[in-house]
């Protein structure tokens, strides 16, 4: 998977977040996206997501050479991030089942082995309007990291994680990271250590 900005621009009424990205993000490869609070890291995951339509520039996607529509981006990725909401009404299993009604698991992972993953097994059948924050988050990444997608997408990825889940999800990293387009928004470096390529998004502030 490949996606191509030509001088994209994103702003929010008459003040421009940011202008002028000309980037190209690669398959198999990993970026950090920097920042401070505030800075739009969030907003340009957005715009790489297709959730978010670009105030000026040109976005495009491919995969194995063939142009990817922009309405059909989501099949394509995994995203993990705090404005992510998971179901609340539904218990950790039905979660599960949900979610890979939509994608399709990574090979050699199943519902069970995602599970067992979590480290949570009091939890499956618990409501996760239940969940602590921890909890919850340690369910998107699992989602994320355990769909088989090109694309990886986490903002703010131990955010309500302690030290324990940090070291949990840099694990993820490593099992699951390989190979894909992996896309991190943060400003700390427990997070983005890993990736082997870093976009400042002050670099694009008018």
């Amino acid at each position: 998977m490949i996606i191509t900005l030509q001088n994209i621009g994103r702003r929010f009424n008459r003040d421009w977040i940011f202008k002028g990205v000309d980037y190209t993000f690669t398959s198999g490869e990993s970026y950090a996206i920097l920042g401070p609070n505030g800075s739009g890291k969030s907003t340009l995951l957005q715009v790489l997501n297709g959730s978010l339509s670009p105030s000026a520039g040109k976005i495009e996607f491919a995969n194995e050479g063939k142009p990817v529509e922009i309405d059909s981006v989501f099949t394509h990725l995994s995203l993990a991030a705090p404005y992510l909401e998971l179901i609340e009404e539904f218990t950790m299993s039905e979660m599960v089942d949900f979610h890979f009604r939509f994608k399709n698991f990574k090979q050699g992972m199943d519902k069970a082995q995602l599970i067992d993953l979590l480290n949570l097994p009091k939890s499956a059948n618990k409501l996760i309007k239940y969940f602590s924050s921890g909890m919850k988050q340690r369910l998107k990444l699992a989602l994320a990291f355990c769909a088989d997608t090109h694309m990886l997408m986490l903002d703010e990825p131990t955010s309500n994680l302690d030290t324990q889940g940090v070291d949990w999800y840099l694990s993820l990293v490593q099992q699951f990271a390989a190979g894909r387009l992996t896309i991190v928004c943060s400003n700390q470096e427990h997070e983005y250590g890993f990736c082997n390529h870093r976009l400042s998004i002050v670099d694009y502030k008018v």
